[in-house]
């Protein structure tokens, strides 16, 4: 398991009770969420960190505010930050009310977001 089951369980629960139609999809060694074609959020077990991180597409106005609390990391799968992506440290999503805060900033976010391209199948 590369992902926490249970927080998958709780962003599942939370987006529902928001009325998001989602998706969810395992990917890259842990498992994303997505609104209208596009990632939302995602968890996986970061292994430099050592534990599970939730990783939020917020957007850059929301990440330069975000970055700033203790418990945010930037999102650098290749080294290098990637706009307007954030992770977020257990310390951030323990509580309900924490992680309903985060997932609706990505919510949020989400309408101005661009999908990515969907690669033609051959």
């Amino acid at each position: 398991m590369a992902y926490d089951e249970y927080l998958a369980d709780r962003i599942g629960q939370i987006l529902k009770s928001l009325g998001a139609d989602f998706t969810i999809k395992k990917m890259m060694g842990g498992l994303l969420f997505s609104v209208d074609d596009k990632m939302l959020c995602g968890i996986h077990i970061d292994k430099k960190y050592g534990d599970s991180l939730l990783m939020a597409r917020i957007g850059e106005e929301a990440y330069t505010k975000e970055i700033e609390k203790a418990e945010c990391l930037p999102m650098d799968f290749t080294g290098r930050p990637m706009k307007g992506y954030i992770y977020v440290t257990p310390d951030g999503w323990d509580l309900d009310e924490d992680l309903e805060y985060w997932i609706k900033l990505t919510l949020a976010f989400n309408p101005l977001a661009k999908a990515s391209k969907k690669r033609k199948k051959k």
